[in-house]
């Protein structure tokens, strides 16, 4: 009897946003994988291995390891097996690569801002977070539940700028973009057309496990934007075969212009920030954008972001970096600076000492 093809193991959670992200681009795919469920033995093994504190990660079947969503997703794109889901122009793939880029790190406070702020939310995923990653802690169920609620609410509020002057804008933003995506939903099954591309799958993470899955913001998803609810599950759905004979995104849609401009506007500006934060070498960056002033913990890792925009900018040839400046506005000024130096995830690995997602 032959041997059983060794998979892809994925190590994650169910509640976690990038695990949903990544589960969601492998089932598209057609990536054959196993999932093993973190606790923290596990998790802790994870971090030894690749150098980083963070979910998902894969181990290959060749004995390797894989770490950050992004940087996974262009490997397996840039190997050509399985259906392609990366746009054909310049212009759209970078385009794609924004809007990831944007939806992985822009709204990563809005998601957190949801789970935790409300007290129906944090009561259930602190339950779950207690039943699953600190399922080997030797401590009452209780304890367990109440120690990721404090931290959780700590990391994710109180260190990331949400208070009472803050958390108005952070509702704001999510009611406005259900508005915008609804509409775009109406109209074609994905972001970019009639296939999912790097856009889509940035956007699943904090739709699907946060937005889409938890009380409050689920409830609101489902009576403003149905189309958006619709997307959510057609994505999960979606199979390889869904996918034969369906056209390659070739061109950017003309209905995208909220995205592009946050991100030209809001986005780019944070990241220049941030950058020039952790160049000086302070802990926090100061910044304003939806009309509020943040005070945030300086991310290393978004510098990396920042550096991978610019490369990838700076690959596009003058008239499609034009057509992207058509896009972005004046942002597209900061992506013509020579990208800084900063190690990438795949140098982590063999670590002495595990960083977090954001290299902190």
């Amino acid at each position: 009897m032959p041997d059983t093809p060794a998979k892809h193991v994925m190590h994650g959670l169910k509640l976690s946003l990038f695990t949903g992200k990544l589960e969601a681009y492998f089932r598209v795919k057609g990536i054959e994988h196993d999932f093993v469920e973190m606790d923290r033995a596990d998790f802790q093994r994870c971090a030894q291995a690749t150098g980083i504190a963070q979910m998902p990660q894969v181990e290959t079947p060749d004995g390797g390891w894989l770490t950050d969503t992004t940087a996974i997703i262009a490997k397996f794109e840039a190997e050509g097996a399985g259906p392609n889901l990366t746009p054909q122009s310049p212009v759209a793939k970078f385009a794609s690569l924004m809007l990831e880029d944007l939806f992985d790190e822009w709204y990563w406070r809005p998601a957190l801002y949801y789970r935790w702020a409300f007290d129906e939310d944090a009561l259930l995923m602190s339950s779950q977070a207690a039943r699953t990653i600190l399922r080997d802690v030797p401590l009452p169920f209780f304890l367990r539940r109440q120690f990721v609620l404090r931290r959780q609410r700590k990391v994710y509020m109180a260190e990331d700028a949400v208070t009472p002057e803050t958390a108005p804008a952070i509702e704001a933003h999510y009611h406005e973009t259900l508005a915008v995506l609804n509409e775009i939903l109406a109209n074609r099954p994905f972001l970019m057309g009639q296939r999912p591309c790097e856009a889509d799958f940035g956007m699943f993470g904090p739709f699907f496990r946060h937005f889409f899955s938890d009380p409050t913001p689920g409830l609101i998803m489902r009576e403003e934007a149905p189309h958006v609810c619709a997307w959510v599950t057609r994505l999960w759905a979606l199979r390889p075969s869904d996918l034969e004979n369906v056209p390659e995104i070739t061109d950017v849609p003309d209905d995208l212009s909220f995205f592009f401009q946050m991100f030209g506007n809001d986005y780019l500006s944070y990241l220049q920030a941030n950058a020039d934060a952790a160049e000086r070498g302070d802990k926090n960056v100061r910044h304003e954008a939806q009309g509020v002033e943040w005070s945030l913990p300086t991310a290393p890792y978004r510098v990396y972001c920042l550096s991978e925009l610019r490369r990838h900018f700076q690959g596009l040839g003058p008239d499609d970096q034009e057509k992207v400046r058509t896009l972005i506005g004046h942002g597209a000024d900061l992506l013509k600076e020579q990208p800084r130096s900063i190690d990438g995830p795949e140098t982590f690995a063999g670590g002495a000492k595990p960083v977090t997602r954001l290299w902190t």
